[in-house]
């Protein structure tokens, strides 16, 4: 907290402008930051290029980042600002809001933008960070803070709440399903305040979910970031996969079960949110497609459908796996670099390039796949947006 304290006083505000314009490499700031330290105590040099470097790191989550406050653990696990703002207009109208474990404050500086927010977490320096930031983006005023555990935090006002628990137990160890409080916790929030939205790793287990809420998975582009679980009162469907910045949603819906055929002309390689929210089937009735084999998540059709949920492929040859054949087809086709996506067939994917020894002057998609349960291959060629 002192380093903080030094960093917000009129100092440490100079310092970190004075700072703010170099974009040297190392040498360069090493050189820097002894000059510096002539004119500034070490230790707030120190402090002041690591967060510099933070800032730096964060601009690829946060508009402002070069005027917010980090720690590497807070910056890491922290919300960006896209994914933020997409989960707080689902709160919108349902305010005000309680933000628990605040952390350094992504979620609560979108969530403050709607409504007055409580801001509650155990952690001062990342609390007072929080509301720090909130100021850089303007909504200060809106942000109430309590520091202390959120299990006793006081919720009789509010309307809605958010809740980002902590990858780790108490303990503070990491794996599969630990969470501080655990996820089982967070839902018990809304037993209290009916509308909860609770933050939760891609990896989330389904079955953990209770009955009534939605599992939402979220990517930015074709990268999975994070699940989002919404309470029965803000459900609107069990499972969901939205792709950012577009916001497209593909959410669960009955149907007739997908027909099964051998491929087509066009290869749809799902969004990791798709296939993670179990929408494979959804995506290829969204499509008129069908799937080329009852487990693997490839879907297939003749015609060419724009889609933010997949890649569309052109399927330039269809065959089965067999590597040397495979790699004589490549040279033929005068392919010299693969993007080798691989579901349903084992296989060391970097040794799969290398026994290719290609070196021709096109690239293609390899599909590792099956087809009707037998180990087969796709090569495959992007197909330009203009005609899809």
């Amino acid at each position: 907290m002192a380093q903080l304290d030094a960093l917000v006083s009129d100092t440490g505000r100079e310092l970190l402008d004075r700072l703010a314009g170099e974009d040297g490499g190392n040498q360069e700031l090493l050189r820097l930051a002894e000059a510096l330290r002539r004119d500034y105590p070490a230790e707030l040099v120190a402090a002041a290029m690591t967060l510099r470097e933070l800032r730096l790191r964060a601009r690829v989550k946060f508009e402002r980042a070069d005027d917010m406050y980090f720690t590497r653990a807070g910056l890491e696990q922290g919300s960006g600002e896209r994914l933020s703002r997409h989960r707080a207009a689902r709160f919108r109208g349902a305010g005000p809001f309680a933000d628990l474990c605040t952390g350094i404050g992504g979620d609560l500086i979108a969530l403050a933008g709607e409504d007055r927010t409580l801001a509650v977490d155990r952690d001062p320096l990342h609390l007072r960070m929080a509301v720090l930031n909130a100021a850089v983006y303007g909504v200060r005023d809106a942000v109430r803070a309590w520091e202390g555990d959120v299990r006793w935090a006081a919720l009789d006002a509010i309307g809605a709440i958010f809740i980002d628990p902590a990858r780790r137990d108490e303990r503070g160890r990491t794996g599969a399903g630990r969470s501080e409080p655990p996820l089982e916790w967070c839902f018990g929030l809304a037993e209290r305040v009916a509308k909860v939205g609770i933050k939760a790793a891609p990896g989330v287990d389904r079955d953990r979910v209770p009955a009534g809420w939605e599992l939402e998975f979220v990517a930015e582009g074709r990268e999975l970031k994070e699940a989002a679980l919404w309470s029965p009162a803000l459900a609107t469907s069990a499972r969901r996969a939205t792709i950012l910045p577009g916001g497209e949603t593909l959410v669960a819906a009955s149907g007739e079960p997908v027909a099964i055929r051998a491929p087509g002309e066009f290869l749809y390689d799902p969004n990791p949110a798709v296939t993670r929210a179990g929408l494979v089937e959804e995506l290829a009735r969204a499509i008129g497609g069908w799937k080329i084999d009852r487990l693997i998540g490839f879907v297939s059709s003749d015609e060419a459908f724009g889609s933010p949920f997949a890649r569309t492929l052109r399927i330039v040859r269809s065959m089965p796996w067999h590597l040397k054949r495979i790699a004589a087809e490549l040279r033929g086709l005068d392919v010299g670099a693969v993007d080798i996506r691989r579901r349903g067939l084992a296989g060391d994917v970097e040794e799969v390039r290398r026994r290719l020894r290609l070196v021709g002057s096109r690239r293609v998609t390899l599909a590792m796949t099956r087809v009707d349960d037998r180990p087969w291959c796709l090569i495959c060629e992007d197909v330009p947006a203009s005609a899809e």
